[in-house]
């Protein structure tokens, strides 16, 4: 059996790579190819989780499933907040043949999804981007929207203004954009073309009041009912697009807490991206549109990720 480790998935996964993969594997997944079930999460202490994930990418396909905790103070001790493994098992005999480190795969592929999606619904000139949290995936989501948006300006905000500011700075040399912190949310995008939420925020930062006339938002701190970073207003205002419709319905915080409130219904969610891909359904409707992407990160995306690792052809 083969095991991919932290430092070969970061080498070889790169977004030129994982963004392909990613959107082939969620056109496969709404289109009906692939099979998963609804991620099954254990709440632990203090914020903590602990989550399974199995799939298949199709009836005769690789399949396997995701192992994975979620420890959001880890970042303070610089590791990654998602640590687990990718157990793959190929199709002919049914034997697992890789494990593969599942915190640097989701890492990569969760931008990877955000920027399929930001291709597809961001306006094609869209050129300045907020991003709210400074943890790993604020920086991985600049790295790949990067490469299917030319950015020319970028602002940053957190809670810890040091920490914004550090942030910018190295990204700055990094991708020799302009990154700069922004003193709070409602300054970071009130002149945003897209905006990505990837804090780990229980209750919401973002009001829908704030964003302005056609924004693309990638809500994607949030996996799970419970911790909402957008207020109902976002939802409200946004033509509304899931990674997976029926785990949004079931599980997207936001989407819960507006329709709890009895501002959006289940029709609401007007389909997955997938579907836009697909050319089943619309993404944008016009320039001056607010589109919402809100990821929840499915498994065919990790199996797809994985699977491409282990045979080598990547």
């Amino acid at each position: 059996m083969r095991f991919i480790d932290h430092d070969e998935v970061a080498r070889r996964l790169t977004y030129e790579v994982a963004i392909p993969i990613v959107r082939e594997a969620m056109i496969a997944f709404s289109t009906g190819q692939t099979r998963q079930l609804l991620r099954s999460i254990i709440p632990l202490a203090q914020g903590r989780m602990f989550g399974i994930m199995p799939g298949a990418l199709g009836e005769r396909a690789p399949f396997g499933a995701k192992i994975i905790s979620v420890y959001p103070e880890n970042f303070e001790a610089g590791l990654q907040s998602h640590q687990g493994v990718i157990v793959l098992f190929e199709p002919e005999s049914g034997a697992p043949v890789c494990v593969v480190h599942a915190g640097e795969v989701t890492a990569i592929r969760t931008a990877a999804a955000s920027a399929v999606a930001t291709d597809a619904l961001a306006r094609p000139d869209a050129s300045r981007m907020a991003i709210l949290g400074y943890g790993e995936q604020a920086r991985t989501h600049l790295r790949a929207i990067a490469k299917v948006r030319a950015l020319d300006n970028v602002l940053v905000w957190g809670r810890a203004p040091e920490r914004a500011e550090a942030f910018a700075r190295e990204m700055s040399a990094e991708m020799g954009l302009q990154v700069g912190a922004a003193p709070d949310v409602q300054a970071a995008v009130a002149q945003a073309d897209i905006v990505c939420t990837v804090s780990a925020a229980s209750e919401p930062i973002l009001k829908g009041g704030w964003l302005p006339p056609g924004v693309h938002v990638n809500l994607v701190g949030s996996s799970r009912a419970g911790p909402a970073e957008a207020d109902d207003d976002v939802v409200r205002r946004s033509r509304f697009i899931a990674d997976s419709r029926e785990g949004v319905i079931a599980q997207g915080a936001e989407f819960l807490n507006a329709k709890a409130a009895g501002v959006v219904g289940d029709d609401h969610v007007v389909g997955e991206i997938g579907q836009v891909l697909a050319g089943q359904i619309d993404g944008r409707q016009s320039r001056e549109q607010i589109t919402v992407y809100k990821s929840l990160g499915h498994v065919v995306q990790d199996l797809a990720s994985a699977w491409a690792l282990y045979r080598e052809a990547i």
